[in-house]
Formats: C-alpha cells, sequence, structure tokens
C-alpha cells in the first residue's frame, strides 16, 4: 500500500450485542444467537436483534423527531457509528467523510409503505415515502448526527457492500480527498418478502438443532443459510504512529464473469484474484487466518474454500466465519466480519467453529488476518489487517 491507514474506532449492533467485551465471550462460548421468528406463517431461524438492542433503537427513536420514520438499517447505522466515533476520539474536525452501504436498504419501511400503496385504494402515500426509502439514507443520517461535513455517500454491491466501503475510505484517504472516514454497512433485512426470496433461492437452512448455520461442516450436505440483521461502523485514519485498534496492511478487488445472476465459478475466480491481490499489495505471502464470507451455501462455501486452497497450497490458513453465530446480514456482513478480525488480533486468540470443521489448529496468536466478503453480480474484496 501506500500510506498506511488505521482503523481507531468501530462499534456495531447484532444478534451478538453492543458491546466489544459481550461480543467477543459470545463468540468464546461458541453459542450461536439465533432466534426463531415466523415469517410467512413458518418457524424460521434468524439473527434477530436481542431485547437490549432493539431497546436502544426504540430509545433512537424518541430521542430525535427526524428518526421516528426512519427504516432500523438507517438507526443500526447511527448507534453503530456513534460508538465508533466515541472510541476514536475525534472531535469537530472539517473533512470527516461517511460511507456506509446494505445490499437491500431500506427494506422494511420500504415494505411497509408498498403494501399500503397496494392496499389502499386512492393510491395515496406518505410525501416521505421516497426520501425514506432512498439508499443514500444510511450515509446522510450518520453525517447528520455526527455533525460531519465531509462528503457522505451510500452504496450497494450486494454482500461485499461493506468492505467496497473501507476500499473507499482507503482511496478517499490516500488521495487527500478526506482527512478521516467513517465507513462501514448495515442491513435489516428480516421481512417475510426477503426470507421468502431466499426460501426462492432454496439456500435457506433447514437444520434443526443448536447450530441452524453450519458453514463449512464437512458433514454438511444441505444449504443452511439463514438472514440477520445488524450493522459495524469503523473509523478510518492515515497511520501516524497513534493508537490503533489495527492496520490495512493490504486490500484487493475482482469482478469476475458469471453464468448466473447469483453464481460464482467453481474455484471462486473472483474471490481468488481479491485474495491474491490484497497479499501482493501488502508485500507478504500468508496470513494466520481468513474470516470468510461463507455464508452456508454449499456452492459458494466450497468455491471459496478451493480459492483458498489454492493461493495457500502448503499451509491453509485457520478458517472461520460469523455466520453461524449471527446469520448472513448481507451488506453488513463483511463489517461484522471485520469487527471479528480486529477482536481477535486484539484478544490474540482465534474463534474456533463450535462443530467440527476444517481447522487444525487454532492455538497461534494470529498476527495477520484476512478478510473476505463477495456478493451477487460475481464480485468479491479482500482485506489484510494486523495489529
Amino acid at each position: 500500500m501506500q500510506e498506511k491507514i488505521i482503523i481507531s474506532g468501530m462499534g456495531s449492533l447484532s444478534a451478538l450485542g453492543s458491546h466489544a467485551d459481550e461480543i467477543w465471550n459470545r463468540y468464546q462460548s461458541g453459542e450461536p444467537r439465533i432466534t426463531t421468528c415466523c415469517f410467512n406463517n413458518c418457524d424460521t431461524p434468524v439473527g434477530k436483534l436481542h431485547a437490549e438492542e432493539e431497546l436502544l433503537i426504540k430509545d433512537l427513536r424518541k430521542e430525535n423527531q427526524h428518526y421516528r420514520r426512519l427504516d432500523k438499517s438507517v438507526l443500526l447505522s447511527i448507534l453503530a457509528a456513534r460508538q465508533a466515533i466515541e472510541q476514536s476520539k475525534w472531535g469537530g474536525e472539517d473533512l470527516i467523510s461517511v460511507n456506509l452501504g446494505s445490499s437491500r436498504g431500506a427494506t422494511q419501511l420500504f415494505e411497509k409503505y408498498h403494501k399500503h400503496f397496494l392496499d389502499n385504494p386512492e393510491k395515496r402515500l406518505s410525501p416521505l415515502t421516497s426520501p425514506t426509502t432512498t439508499l443514500g439514507n444510511l450515509s446522510s443520517w450518520v453525517a447528520y448526527d455526527l455533525g460531519l461535513k465531509g462528503a457522505s455517500f451510500s452504496h450497494s454491491i450486494t454482500c461485499s457492500t461493506a468492505l467496497h466501503a473501507i476500499a473507499n475510505a482507503v482511496a478517499w484517504l490516500q488521495a487527500g480527498m478526506a482527512k478521516k472516514f467513517v465507513a462501514g454497512g448495515a442491513e435489516a433485512p428480516l421481512s417475510d418478502f426477503t426470507v421468502a426470496q431466499m426460501r426462492a433461492l432454496r439456500i435457506y437452512s433447514e437444520e434443526e438443532g443448536n447450530f441452524p448455520s453450519r458453514p463449512l461442516d464437512p458433514s454438511s450436505n444441505k444449504n443452511n443459510m439463514i438472514l440477520g440483521e445488524g450493522s459495524a461502523v469503523f473509523c478510518l485514519e492515515k497511520d501516524a504512529g497513534q493508537e490503533a485498534l489495527a492496520r490495512i496492511q493490504g486490500l484487493g478487488f475482482s469482478t469476475e464473469l458469471i453464468e448466473h445472476n447469483v453464481s460464482l465459478s467453481a474455484e471462486a475466480d473472483c474471490i481468488f484474484r481479491s485474495m491474491e491481490m490484497a497479499l501482493k499489495n501488502a508485500d507478504i505471502n500468508e496470513v494466520d487466518c481468513v474470516v470468510m464470507h461463507a455464508p452456508g451455501t454449499l456452492k459458494g462455501d466450497r468455491s471459496e474454500l478451493k480459492a483458498i486452497e489454492k493461493l495457500f497450497p502448503e499451509n491453509t490458513p485457520h478458517l472461520i466465519s460469523t455466520k453461524f453465530a449471527s446469520g448472513h446480514s448481507f451488506g453488513a456482513s463483511g463489517a461484522l466480519s471485520l469487527e471479528l478480525a480486529i477482536l481477535m488480533l486484539q484478544k490474540g486468540e482465534l474463534i474456533d467453529f463450535p462443530y467440527p470443521s476444517l481447522n487444525k489448529d487454532s492455538n497461534a496468536e494470529p498476527k495477520t488476518i484476512m478478510i473476505n466478503a463477495t456478493g451477487f453480480g460475481g464480485n468479491a474484496v479482500s482485506i489484510i489487517l494486523t495489529k
């Protein structure tokens, strides 16, 4: 890389909680935070926020009249961004920019307004329908809440959205277009319509027992993806020797030609190339751990694993995915993976899958961790962190 970029603050909300220590303890415990809810008259395992985090959302709506009619994904972003800014100890500097993304955007609010439109004989809508259901709400409301004056923009590149936001932040900082950057992703996809979409793809988990989602379990021969909601946000700035949660040593990205809207090639060419670019960018040949995208789909998990084994033919790194614990949160998933990587570097410990997996030895203290994310359209991003 050119100038090194650090992560000086982070915040998150997910099924795992909203405080770094409790999130770490839950990963260590190996107990997934999966809830069974009813969608389309069917019991459905999901990574839903628990009562404490739902109360935070409720209180935020009461805090400001403008927040009362915002989508849950926007409120998740605001709360996570507040945590990140507080940890970074940033003041009111100019040129702090914001890039938050989401795969689906204002899912729940859009579906609410659309249902009202269909059910209303006069086809009338609230004048807030359009401005509150645009993807741009994520970054613009975070900038409003934090009083930031730099550029704010949102984007979607499906499930790799959050890591693309981190890559954007690095590019803007290195180009001098921002002095500091707030970046990450948010998703609140738990709705009848979105769950039905995943079931239509035949990838939603029908597993029973304690682990409805089991990425990289060699004994599993079924798709076992489940949906989750959440947000994770990070503060990035140039490395001037200051205290940091982690340092970004390399990043890579790639897009492959696809044969189907949701497909990856058998060896996940885009993931292989993004990992290869990240290693070259960091000027290293190996990493201690890969936080995989691995959402619990047979084809996707196996393709990513082949790409990793191809890149590291002699010594496969330790492998982990967040999806067993909190579900797949689409555009926020890469950010939650980044959070886990930072926690492992901070604690000097690797997290294992709590069921039989492909891992061999997790006793070593991690020094270098790669995070992968990939999404519909055959795109991928890989980021390498060190402490």
